[in-house]
């Protein structure tokens, strides 16, 4: 089970299958990384103004990015334990952590790329879900390039059910 709490930063913001897109693209990231149990994650759409916001009150970087991740855990990337995470006492369900998406950003790099709004926001999902379970990429190091695998893997899954 996967519980998605979802907001929109403002009024009419938002692709209409946002909410549907990022719980597939996380649940596909889950099953990947090997998590069994009852999670739960919270989304925030906002646009570039309001991610910027963000990204210079809680990193001190004043730009604009794509999406951000807040990770309720410290976890050790490709070695998931629940006991080792936050829990939600009246549901039982892990508590992740929270992403934030730029659909702004979302959709000018869907285009740039030429894969679309649905993929790119699922691409950012996955890479946000990782982060939140101990991936990382603060160099072009180790840690970056098996990330960068993990994700490749994980959207081919996903492209995988679309042929079904």
């Amino acid at each position: 089970m996967l519980k998605l709490s979802l907001t929109r930063e403002k009024p009419g913001l938002g692709h209409r299958e946002a909410r549907a897109l990022i719980l597939r693209a996380a649940r596909a990231a889950l099953r990947a990384e090997g998590v069994g149990c009852g999670c739960a994650l919270s989304a925030l759409l906002t646009d570039n103004e309001g991610i910027r916001a963000i990204n210079r009150e809680f990193r001190g970087i004043d730009s604009a990015t794509d999406v951000l991740s807040f990770p309720m855990n410290e976890l050790e990337a490709g070695a998931f334990s629940p006991e080792a995470c936050e829990m939600d006492m009246d549901s039982g369900l892990v508590l992740l952590g929270d992403m934030v998406f730029s659909l702004e950003r979302c959709a000018a790099q869907g285009e740039e790329f030429g894969h679309g709004f649905e993929h790119e926001l699922m691409y950012l999902t996955v890479h946000s879900v990782l982060h939140l379970l101990g991936y990382d990429h603060v160099d072009e190091g180790e840690m970056k390039r098996a990330m960068r695998e993990r994700e490749k893997l994980i959207m081919k899954s996903i492209e995988g059910e679309a042929d079904e």
